[in-house]
């Protein structure tokens, strides 16, 4: 029997989805689109699952559009939208509609739609192997995953325009040098240090932080006016809803917080 193509694994409410067909880089065919997008539609009902790391098997995140799929006609690509199919469009609505933080684990080369699918996550970790690359261009395919808008958000347009223009590689370190990563760990310590950055995060209230995701996204896609008007509502709603007994509860274990965070090595903060 063969593995499946997606592993999913819960541990204490922080699922890890492995993108597993190693042997081809983990390149997205029809079938691999339509599972991620099931397992983010599963996770997002499952009440014990606080934040998803992404991440591959083997030595790639994912290389992109299966072009052996792509060149014989049967890729997700050709099709027009099918929510029973794997579509692309299930897929960008299956990660959006994530309201917990999802963590990108780039533990090796993310080539374009690969790197599009690293690009829907909240934050990327990076492995010192990790490598981008945006190579529409020189296939002939056109982006529709969002590449052509976030990452001249994320590192500037001159920047964005360099990758997509000559589909050449940016190594880990000058991701990091560009803001497209978080930070860059060693291969042997990216989980643990994204699972850290999950443990953080679960120590937030749920309520706030799922509002708080939600707020970020909305507003990244508005006007910085109508993202102040958009952040001021949401305020005023939630804040009808904390009590002055929660808010000094938490206070009181941020302190604590603190004083651990002052005693532990930087890079385990």
């Amino acid at each position: 029997m063969s593995e499946p193509i997606v592993l999913v694994d819960n541990d204490a409410g922080i699922a890890t989805v492995t993108l597993n067909r190693p042997g081809s880089l983990n390149a997205l065919s029809r079938a691999l689109v339509a599972e991620i997008s099931a397992s983010f539609e599963r996770l997002q009902a499952a009440e014990d699952v606080d934040a998803v790391i992404l991440t591959g098997a083997g030595r790639a995140f994912c290389a992109g559009v299966d072009l052996k799929e792509l060149g014989s006609g049967a890729s997700t690509l050709t099709d027009g939208p099918a929510p029973a199919s794997g579509s692309s469009e299930r897929l960008i609505d299956a990660l959006a509609a994530f309201d917990r933080p999802i963590i990108g684990a780039i533990n090796g080369v993310a080539i374009t739609g690969g790197f599009e699918l690293a690009l829907m996550c909240d934050l990327l970790i990076a492995s010192t192997q990790a490598r981008f690359a945006d190579t529409h261009a020189r296939v002939g395919i056109a982006p529709g995953w969002g590449l052509s808008q976030k990452l001249s958000r994320m590192i500037g347009i001159g920047r964005a325009k360099e990758v997509s223009f000559t589909g050449n590689f940016i190594d880990a370190a000058q991701a990091e040098r560009w803001g497209l990563v978080n930070r860059v760990v060693e291969p042997d310590a990216l989980l643990d240090v994204s699972r850290q950055l999950a443990r953080d995060m679960q120590e937030c209230d749920p309520r706030t932080l799922r509002r708080y995701k939600r707020m970020i996204d909305t507003g990244y896609a508005t006007s910085f006016g109508e993202g102040m008007e958009m952040e001021w509502r949401e305020s005023q709603e939630h804040m009808r809803g904390v009590t002055p007994e929660a808010v000094a509860g938490r206070r009181a274990a941020i302190q604590s917080r603190g004083r651990d965070q002052q005693k532990r090595p930087a890079d385990g903060a």
